[in-house]
């Protein structure tokens, strides 16, 4: 196993700073002061992981405790999977670089079916046993959690135990399990035996499950005396958790880049489509006072410029327009927008669209499901077409000019007919956008996904289309609204057939997801890496038939894989809804109706709880607008240095913005639809390059008067990650722009690094002396996809060595493309330029 850190092969990769940890608000403790080691795993790429918020809650809770050190992994991107096992090198943790098969407990969080080769392949990265029953007694367990853990029978071979439902209280109960089984070095049996004495926690090997001829489930049998059957776990009020105030802020641009609030959690609105309602009920809304001050203080700590507001239906919210004009109310004149996810129609009034418009018009998804009201009143999705046209009417007239409608394709008993309405619905919104504007034609994009009919939902018996059914419906789609200039989007029908087949899927597709892992299929719901023929093959190996479990209709007696494990809703229930949904009856809201009758609520301890009161805005804040007024203009020196090199200029400008409004400085804002800080930078320093010397100018509004550079400065670096750090800074005229260095002054460490050049002194200094002597040296850069021509000989003021292995080099601006110090190392030594950027090299010093 290759001895070097991953880090030093960064400059290998795309998109490094998904790999170099350090980010404001993470946690990397004393190892050697802590009980255990808690790996969290998200099985996707760092900037989808890092906008998933339960991760992050579960992150402060665990890094709240002392004795625990909770360390954050993702899924490596392609090349850097290549250049791991090229190098013999494991996949680590982001904070202390820990191989994850020392890790105590490697926890995932499974949000999606099509992230399951991504866990086996960062297992095996890991250096984790692939298979539950084959692990040693000091390897980590391997825990997983999220909404596909209520059926997570196809990967259940490769994990130790699950954790069904809320994981805030159940985490730690979980953490001391396991550290009372290491203190007492049990074997993984008796440990196991702890964590299923857990409410919530499922060990699949605690059951054995047996097949009928046909391939259905026989029958499921306990093998551990009371331990019959696994029922979720439910945190009766939200607002008894601690507040998740402290995100870990991604240096890079992430899926969600914004303060992310969890305003509710459950819906009880019934759609029978949808199994987060199913899983997550009841309601339990979070109190406007809690929802305010996680917001002010998740700002503070982060310096985010917009929120988002959680929940399967944020509209449904008790007091959503109070909210909604009391956060703007305070934030607009802070140009911190507030955003919501897409809204249920019913739930969109001209006041909340009003609300949402005063700082920046976010955009607006509506999803109505389905294009007739036949198919809607089937699954029970309470919109009537009369209320989708005046939400869309209300949008267009407050400024919008682009609606995202999103439906299904593929649902019980559809039609063509009912994918022809469809295309008239869209047709009327455009014209009543086109009406609202004054004759100009807004945008509207149509999102159509295939129905995937998901366990615990009145549809887990229905047969899901097949593929070619889905290709069929998509191109009339596709046709109609092309010929309506109408925007389409849809999803992959292979990729919607491999979800069908996981969703609903047994223990005995472990074996076809090892096979699919090991010929290469990874990130398998990223269209650029999906690949079909891979998992035909390996379905055909394993003498599976997707159809088995995609393309028929069950019985009601049939034994599902997760009978075992209760998420409350009874299949009774579920059967009934059934039944209602052939009649195209309807069935209430709970929360605001009849109860239904589902079976989750005790209506004592775990029942719905909806917001009381709503006094979080009695007294209203004055704030002053960030772009009138007085202001003026710093220049600020700073170093970028340590791992932070690895930054992009995009991802430095973020950081540093960010620190800005952290540090409270009054930031001063451009005008227009999407006002920008005013902040700028002298030079894009490459990716890669250490630096003592870089400038950024920022202007400030007076607020009370101006605040000396070193007060800025000392503020400011209060507030930098380690790697950025302010030196000083000066007052200058507004009017005054940011040159750009033409002389910059680098220093060059030929031994350090993995690719480190071991030469003599002397030999250093004959290739110097020839490459001075001449008059022109040619080389050829390569940016991105296109190759350039440079004379590298007049760019290169000075060129020395100083000491036995160091050299000092001067370049200066040409006419063209510009060359960088690595091109120079790679020219001077005859190296490659991959080789070449593994050597460090320090700038010192910028001329202009």
């Amino acid at each position: 196993m290759d001895k070097n850190n991953i880090k030093d092969f960064l400059p290998l990769v795309k998109k490094p700073s998904r790999y170099i940890g350090g980010e404001v608000n993470s946690v990397k403790k004393d190892l050697s002061k802590v009980r255990l080691k808690f790996g969290l795993g998200f099985p996707d790429a760092y900037e989808v992981g890092m906008s998933h918020l339960g991760l992050q809650i579960l992150y402060q809770i665990l890094n709240s405790r002392e004795e625990i050190a909770c360390e954050r992994v993702y899924a490596p991107w392609t090349d850097m999977e290549e250049l791991l096992r090229k190098k013999s090198m494991r996949l680590t943790t982001l904070e202390s670089s820990i191989p994850l098969s020392e890790l105590d407990i490697m926890g995932f969080s499974l949000q999606y079916e099509l992230s399951y080769t991504n866990v086996i392949n960062m297992l095996d990265l890991g250096g984790i046993t692939l298979f539950s029953k084959d692990r040693k007694k000091e390897e980590p367990f391997v825990l997983g959690g999220g909404p596909v853990a209520f059926n997570p029978e196809p990967v259940a071979d490769f994990f130790d135990a699950f954790l069904l439902g809320d994981g805030e209280e159940a985490v730690l109960e979980i953490a001391e399990a396991i550290m009372e089984g290491r203190k007492n070095k049990e074997v993984r049996a008796d440990t196991l035996k702890r964590l299923a004495g857990i409410e919530g926690v499922y060990v699949p090997s605690f059951f054995d499950i047996e097949y009928n001829p046909d391939g259905t489930v026989r029958k499921i049998t306990p093998l551990v005396k009371g331990y019959d059957k696994v029922a979720k776990r439910v945190v009766p009020d939200i607002n008894g958790l601690a507040l998740p105030t402290r995100p870990v802020i991604p240096f890079m641009e992430t899926i969600h880049d914004r303060v992310s609030v969890e305003i509710s959690r459950g819906c009880t609105r019934g759609c029978r489509f949808c199994q987060a309602g199913s899983i997550y009920r009841p309601v339990r809304e979070r109190t406007p006072d809690k929802i305010v001050k996680i917001i002010n203080e998740a700002l503070e700590n982060t310096g985010y410029d917009e929120v988002s507001l959680l929940s399967l239906s944020t509209g449904d919210y008790t007091y959503i327009e109070e909210l909604l004009t009391g956060l703007m109310g305070r934030f607009a004149e802070e140009n911190i927008a507030v955003s919501l996810p897409s809204l249920r129609v019913g739930t969109l009034s001209a006041k909340v669209a009003s609300e949402i418009k005063r700082v920046r018009k976010t955009g607006f998804t509506l999803a109505p499901e389905a294009g007739s009201e036949r198919l809607r009143l089937l699954i029970n999705k309470g919109i009537e077409e009369e209320d989708l046209l005046a939400a869309t009417k209300d949008i267009f007239t407050l400024g919008w000019k682009s609606v995202k409608l999103y439906f299904m394709l593929g649902l019980p008993t559809e039609t063509d007919d009912d994918l022809r309405e469809i295309v008239r619905l869209a047709e009327c919104v455009k014209l009543i956008g086109k009406k609202a504007t004054g004759g100009k034609t807004p945008q509207i994009n149509v999102s159509v996904a295939s129905f995937i009919p998901k366990p615990y939902t009145p549809f887990q018996w229905e047969p899901q289309i097949t593929r070619e059914e889905c290709v069929r419906k998509q191109s009339l789609l596709r046709g109609r609204l092309g010929a309506l200039n109408l925007g389409f989007k849809w999803h992959d029908p292979q990729m919607s057939i491999l979800e069908g087949v996981f969703s609903r899927g047994d223990r005995r597709l472990s074996v076809v997801l090892l096979k699919a892992f090991r010929k290469g299929c990874r990130f398998d719901g990223w269209s650029e890496h999906f690949s079909f023929t891979p998992w035909e093959a390996s379905f055909s190996e394993s003498g599976i038939a997707p159809a088995f479990y995609t393309g028929r209709r069950r019985p009601f007696d049939e034994v599902f894989p997760w009978d075992h494990l209760n998420t409350g809703v009874t299949k009774t229930f579920l059967e009934k809804e059934y039944e209602r949904a052939l009649l195209l009856s309807r069935t209430p809201d709970c929360k605001v109706d009849i109860c239904s009758n589902c079976g989750v609520c005790d209506h004592r301890v775990v029942k719905n709880r909806p917001a009381e009161s709503m006094d979080a805005f009695k007294e209203r804040e004055t704030r002053a607008k960030a772009a009138e007024g007085p202001h003026y203009k710093v220049r600020l020196r700073f170093s970028k240095t340590g791992e932070l090199r690895f930054l992009s200029h995009l991802e430095l400008i973020n950081a540093m913005t960010r620190a800005i409004k952290r540090a409270g400085l009054p930031l001063r804002y451009s005008q227009g639809f999407h006002p920008l800080p005013k902040v700028s930078f002298a030079s894009s320093l490459p990716v890669g390059l250490e630096s003592l010397e870089e400038y950024m100018d920022v202007e400030l509004n007076m607020d009370g008067g101006m605040l000396a550079p070193g007060a800025i400065v000392e503020r400011l670096n209060g507030r930098l990650p380690e790697g950025l750090k302010f030196h000083g800074g000066e007052v200058i005229p507004l009017k005054l722009a940011q040159p750009s260095a033409m002389i910059n002054e680098y220093l060059i460490f030929l031994k350090n690094g993995p690719a480190g050049l071991n030469i003599e002194p002397q030999r250093i200094d004959g290739i110097l002396r020839d490459f001075l002597n001449k008059a022109s040296t040619v080389i050829r850069i390569q940016k991105e996809d296109k190759v350039t021509e440079v004379d590298l000989r007049p760019q290169v003021a000075e060129l020395t060595r100083t000491g036995d292995s160091t050299l000092r080099l001067v370049l200066k601006r040409g006419q063209g493309p510009s060359a960088r110090p690595h091109d120079v190392v790679a020219c001077l030594f005859g190296i490659p330029r991959e080789d070449a950027s593994l050597i460090p090299v320090l700038k010192v010093k910028a001329v202009q």
